[in-house]
């Protein structure tokens, strides 16, 4: 089976060397080519010279897979890539789009002929080795032949990713996803704080986070790198107090309102992320460590006075 992937960044670069690794024969390209030629040398990647080049290298019916950022960078290029295409040809949107963004886009492109995937893509960083958690929303027909893809993107062929329902449902599925994770971190975060707070009992919260690591109820993967990132540095002094949000969690809250559905430690988690760009804490520093941890997400570094 031959896919294009165009975006081959952190998440789109690692999908590519798992994809080359499980069989998966893939055409590259990305705007910076640095990043085609190393992923052509080292896992024997098409390299493609520009997304028309692409195209032209894949087998009927033609299947793309996009990894780009959400918003204008994923529009425009689906724009200009279905001319490309025809009847039966499949898009597959793997980034943070927004649903309402997924399913205006798949109407447009079903009046076309082309099909419209969008998958919820979670795993961060360690996907490659790790295989990729994957919500697919599509039709019937367009997800049974993507299947072999996500099969090898996948932990396993038989765990790990599923249809979960018509298009948008895919980003829908991993738009909640992320305002829960938003949820865990802050709580993580918090609790972790309060330990560190409690000054008498001078707690080792690398201990204490590797000792809650097993057969705790509060084990969980976050729990895994809070534990690994505080085993190096307990202190966090050079990462700065200042956490982002890539927008699914603003997404997820604003759900919560138009269903009429209260989510309050989901929008207070958001709101936390928003209060964290004026103030100062350890809170804040260990939810920039783990953004940074499973996802590769930049960190701010704390400037120190001379």
């Amino acid at each position: 089976m031959r896919i294009a992937m165009i975006g081959l960044g952190k998440m789109g670069g690692n999908m590519v060397r798992r994809l080359r690794r499980g069989g998966i024969e893939i055409v590259g390209f990305n705007r910076s080519r640095a990043i085609v030629d190393q992923l052509a040398e080292e896992f024997g990647m098409m390299a493609a010279n520009s997304v028309s080049d692409a195209v032209s290298k894949l087998p009927f019916p033609r299947i793309v897979w996009l990894m780009l950022p959400s918003g204008e960078p994923t529009e425009q290029q689906i724009i200009n890539l279905a001319p490309l295409l025809e009847k039966g040809d499949i898009i597959v949107d793997g980034g943070n789009s927004n649903y309402h963004d997924s399913q205006r886009r798949g109407a447009w492109l079903a009046g076309q002929g082309i099909g419209f995937i969008d998958v919820g893509t979670s795993g961060g960083i360690w996907g490659m080795d790790n295989g990729y958690c994957l919500m697919a929303g599509g039709s019937e027909e367009a997800v049974q032949k993507l299947i072999p893809v996500l099969q090898v993107l996948a932990p396993a062929q038989d765990r790990g990713w599923a249809h979960v329902g018509p298009i948008g449902a895919g980003h829908f599925t991993k738009m909640i996803h992320n305002g829960i994770e938003y949820g865990m971190m802050q709580a993580l975060a918090e609790g972790l704080e309060l330990l560190r707070g409690k000054q008498e009992f001078e707690l080792d919260l690398a201990q204490i986070t590797e000792l809650w690591r097993h057969s705790s109820v509060v084990r969980s993967w976050l729990l895994d790198l809070t534990a690994e990132a505080l085993t190096h540095d307990q202190q966090l002094a050079d990462i700065a107090p200042f956490v982002s949000d890539s927008g699914e969690g603003r997404w997820t809250v604003i759900e919560s309102i138009d269903q009429g559905v209260a989510a309050p430690v989901l929008s207070l988690a958001l709101q936390m992320r928003f209060n964290s760009q004026s103030q100062t804490g350890y809170g804040y520093r260990l939810l920039a460590t783990m953004r940074n941890a499973f996802g590769g997400h930049a960190m701010k570094k704390e400037e120190h006075a001379s």
